[in-house]
């Protein structure tokens, strides 16, 4: 069933492409509950899945279990994510893409699809964490 396109929908796309790195649906939520524009958390919640069902945003797994939401700037790619400051770099894998098709063909399966993520720290959390315990 196609979402339709509220007003609703369009502030919580905008909110998101202002947001810096990934954002939970929460901390999203809080942030245009400061702007006053009465716009609920399940609202936030069925736009955010709305965008990411239309390619529109991105979404990962924190490593604490979060469901956490970005403005999707390109197709199918991977990213690398800072575990401190939450930072996200958008990559492609070409030989995870063939190893993922290969592997799926192997055993028999078609239309395979996968999501890489890759947690860690960024150089700039890296310094500061260096500069602090030096």
């Amino acid at each position: 069933m196609a979402q339709r396109n509220t007003w609703q929908r369009e502030r919580v796309r905008d909110a998101l492409s202002d947001a810096e790195g990934f954002v939970s649906a929460q901390a999203l939520h809080a942030a245009l509950r400061d702007e006053n524009t009465g716009i609920g958390l399940a609202t936030v919640y069925r736009a955010l899945a709305g965008l990411t069902a239309t390619g529109e945003a991105d979404t990962l797994q924190s490593p604490d279990g979060e469901a956490l939401y970005r403005a999707c700037s390109q197709g199918h790619h991977h990213h690398l994510i800072c575990r401190r400051c939450g930072k996200a770099v958008e990559i492609e894998a070409p030989p995870v893409e063939r190893w993922a098709q290969e592997t799926a063909a192997k055993h028999g399966f078609r239309e395979a699809e996968h999501m890489i993520d890759i947690f860690g720290i960024c150089a700039e959390c890296a310094a500061e964490k260096d500069a602090a315990s030096a």
